[in-house]
């Protein structure tokens, strides 16, 4: 399966952000893009529901 990865839109210029693949399984620095780190859904979908109420 070939990830498709998306960055926020509040990303920064810099490359300073982090991207979710497309099964919001696997998440990946920008700067390094060669580390990519398995999540379950629902870890993720808190993260960035406690991102998102900030």
């Amino acid at each position: 399966m070939t990830l498709r990865w998306r960055k926020s839109s509040k990303s920064v210029e810099s490359g300073s952000c982090v991207e979710v693949a497309n099964h919001l399984g696997a998440v990946r620095d920008s700067k390094n893009p060669g580390v990519v780190l398995g999540v379950s859904p629902a870890r993720l979908r808190a993260f960035v529901d406690a991102l998102k109420s900030r």
